[in-house]
């Protein structure tokens, strides 16, 4: 049973509550759904999240128009994590692949959101490229104006939900400036002449992936989202937002291996006892114990900034995701040692967990990168 003394922290309100235990409640009936075609499975769990209702925080309701709430995204992915990782991610791409259209868009664009919600339209955020990930200013993707269009051209990797998406929200260069400021970008739908599938990309931890092609792809000027050279702004104001977020999964992820392994130690005996009375194996789960609450306080205090105004959070957002993420691994780790054979036998829990957890370290912003983003904000501060 996880821990749920948290929810009793005050960055939370009684609402927050309410939807921790629902979507429990759900995910327990409603989760895990088979893995063994990734696409089928996304498309089914974007399905039932959004027929459900779990995926109406994910993007702007235009009907009642308000911030996103931070506190509410972190929650559900925790929960979803914690019980099936391809179901966080499918709720995670709703909101990340529709921010830039949540915060910036027009109401032309913004019509696609309640498909969004519904789960009647699967969105992605194309923003990699071959030879810039975490280097953004880099990109190398163009966009060209002609006349009352743009034509685009380049490739994107390291797309979630490429290939399955009925939207992309894509961010090439139209060159107002050199670098960063000479970004912009575009609403591209998913049957759009000249975009293509030029490779589906397999990792550890299996989802839609690909490698898109953009061949002279042509959209009217009312698909650039924002204004010509906002590109880079959108796309850290959008990853500002949902950052925290990534951190909550990492956090789900966590407290189911320490859950995990809180049952193994107490059922499992060695030396005739079970191994719970061992000091080294109480210090293991001491640490991980420490390791999730601290993650949690980062990652709830991140959400709850943003909630309060704050216009940015990326100190806050960076330190959440850095910690949150490299504890997971580390909280994951112990319970693969503590399963013995098991934590690395195929189909295992911890096993998946292990898989699972190690892309988060990567995606929207290396831990490496977060570093930086962290001393930058700190020495700017000081």
């Amino acid at each position: 049973m996880a821990d749920k003394s948290f929810l009793s922290w005050p960055f939370f309100e009684d609402r927050h509550r309410e939807l921790a235990e629902r979507l429990d409640a759900w995910c327990t009936t409603n989760l895990p759904v088979a893995h063994h075609d990734v696409d089928a499975a996304c498309r089914e769990l974007v399905g039932k999240l959004g027929s459900d209702g779990w995926l109406k925080p994910t993007a702007l309701d235009t009907n009642n128009p308000g911030p996103l709430d931070v506190r509410t995204l972190c929650i559900t992915r925790e929960t979803l994590a914690r019980h099936d990782g391809l179901a966080d991610f499918a709720f995670a791409m709703q909101g990340l692949g529709t921010g830039a259209l949540s915060l910036f868009g027009s109401p032309e664009q913004q019509q696609w959101l309640a498909k969004t919600r519904a789960g009647k339209a699967i969105s992605a955020f194309a923003l990699s490229e071959p030879r810039s990930g975490s280097d953004v200013a880099n990109t190398e993707m163009t966009a060209t104006r002609d006349g009352d269009s743009y034509v685009l051209s380049g490739e994107k990797t390291w797309i979630s939900n490429g290939g399955i998406a009925d939207l992309y929200v894509v961010f090439a260069r139209t060159g107002e400036a050199p670098g960063a400021k000479g970004l912009s970008a575009f609403l591209v739908p998913g049957d759009a002449k000249g975009l293509g599938i030029a490779e589906r990309l397999e990792v550890i931890a299996p989802h839609p992936l690909a490698r898109l092609s953009f061949d002279k792809v042509r959209l009217p000027a009312a698909a650039l989202i924002g204004r010509p050279g906002d590109g880079f702004r959108i796309a850290m104001s959008v990853l500002d937002v949902f950052r925290s977020t990534v951190g909550a999964a990492a956090l789900g992820f966590a407290r189911r291996a320490l859950d995990e392994s809180i049952k193994r130690v107490a059922e499992r005996k060695l030396f005739g006892a079970p191994m719970a009375e061992l000091q080294m194996v109480q210090g293991h789960i001491a640490d991980m114990a420490l390791d999730v609450d601290a993650a949690a306080l980062l990652v709830y205090r991140a959400a709850w900034t943003k909630d309060m105004g704050a216009a940015r959070v990326t100190r806050e957002a960076a330190m959440a995701k850095l910690f949150a993420t490299d504890k997971a691994q580390e909280v994951i780790d112990k319970a693969v040692q503590l399963h013995g054979g098991d934590g690395v036998r195929k189909g295992h829990i911890v096993e998946s967990l292990y898989r699972e957890i190690r892309a988060l370290r990567i995606y929207e912003g290396a831990s490496d990168v977060q570093k930086v983003v962290i001393a930058r904000q700190v020495m700017g501060a000081a």
